[in-house]
């Protein structure tokens, strides 16, 4: 059987191989405790799922939706925008409903990028940005985001002839793997970049609702002018529990919008009405969801750096995302670190370098696994490396 160039060009995806690593522990009998997926081990609240299944079972609801998704869903999205940004977005013309972020940044690219186009995409970084430009047939330019930046990108070290090609750029802040936050006046300058140089910022924004110690995150769209030149994307996935749903949205500028609704019309036929309904339900109870779930992450996050800390290693807590990101100790690169872990705590992580080169030195655990399994995983820690 043939199969694609581009295809054969990429490996696997990062969280298949991380799958497949557990279960053939997990065959051996091994019982293995994963900090690898950021999928949160939290219920959908009842509430959201009620409107789903009253929904679902409204035969209104069972025929095609809109493809760009429900004037009530848009309108909820814009309602939320307001008195979540201060922003005011047009609910007809400048959002837009996705299956889920993930769909919606991988099929973004097709609409603004081709062949042979440049765009900027982070190192280390969510792998469907690069894996997106890819399947674009287009290039791009891996641009580090280091520690001593407190992992922002040094826009002024990007030559000049790099910005005059690119036609796009990448961004995700509060940031996974990192867990990075940015604030407003970096929002700032690279919308002044995006102004000068012509080109669309992608700002995958799917944590901001996932902070702590009081930190509240911004939005890109919130300084002037990048909704000219912007999409930001949201997810109902982290902020309440609905992974398994696909349900999220970009807001942009209308000419944005407009082009890359003009994709998903060719690609899907929108998201079920009855997902949409629950996610209003979603959008409107989202502050007390969050809140209630960043009390249990902040539990979690606190716990954990403490068993880190504990046994010797270096480690700063985050303030936004599901993740701790952490630098590896002395004597380890991020897999054999990640292969010590596995093999003397049967503790799964995931080794920073699968998210780019200058993501080697650090490995990242995920907070999402129910309190008791948090705990044992913290006990072995401790007793593997005490």
């Amino acid at each position: 059987m043939k199969v694609s160039k581009r295809l054969k060009e990429i490996p696997p995806y990062l969280f298949a191989e991380i799958d497949r690593k557990i279960e053939e522990k997990r065959e051996r009998g091994v019982d293995v405790i994963s900090f690898g997926v950021g999928d949160p081990d939290l219920p959908t609240p009842s509430q959201i799922v009620k409107v789903l299944q009253r929904e679902a079972e409204n035969p209104n609801n069972h025929r095609y939706p809109s493809y760009q998704g429900m004037p009530l869903f848009r309108e909820a999205v814009s309602s939320w925008l307001r008195e979540r940004f201060g922003l005011d977005f047009d609910p007809e013309r400048e959002i837009i409903a996705l299956l889920g972020t993930k769909e919606g940044l991988f099929h973004c690219p097709l609409a603004f990028m081709d062949q042979g186009d440049t765009a900027l995409v982070p190192d280390p970084a969510y792998p469907v940005y690069g894996r997106a430009v890819h399947f674009c047939n287009a290039s791009q330019v891996r641009f580090p985001l280091k520690e001593e930046d407190g992992f922002l990108p040094d826009l002024s070290a990007i030559p000049e002839d790099t910005w005059l090609k690119t036609e796009m750029i990448f961004l995700n802040y509060p940031n996974n793997p990192t867990t990075a936050v940015a604030d407003l006046s970096f929002f700032d300058e690279i919308v002044e970049y995006s102004h000068r140089y012509d080109f669309i910022i992608v700002h995958d924004a799917a944590y901001s609702e996932i902070t702590y110690d009081g930190y509240v995150s911004p939005s890109l769209l919130q300084v002037a002018g990048a909704k000219d030149t912007s999409l930001e994307f949201h997810s109902l996935s982290k902020t309440c529990n609905m992974t398994g749903w696909r349900i999220g949205f970009a807001a942009g500028g209308a000419d944005l919008i407009e082009s890359f609704g003009k994709i998903k019309t060719n690609i899907d036929s929108g998201v079920f009405n009855a997902v949409q309904h629950a996610a209003i339900s979603a959008l409107e109870n989202s502050r007390d969801i969050a809140a209630d779930n960043c009390r249990i992450y902040q539990r979690r996050r606190d716990l954990l750096i403490e068993a880190l800390r504990d046994v010797g290693w270096r480690v700063t807590p985050p303030k936004a995302t599901l993740y701790v990101w952490m630098s590896v100790p002395g004597g380890y690169d991020s897999a054999s670190f990640a292969r010590e872990l596995l093999e003397e705590a049967d503790i799964v992580v995931v080794p920073g370098s699968a998210y780019g080169e200058y993501g080697e030195g650090f490995v990242r655990f995920s907070l999402t696994l129910p309190d008791q399994r948090l705990e044992e995983g913290v006990r072995r820690i401790r007793e593997a490396f005490s």
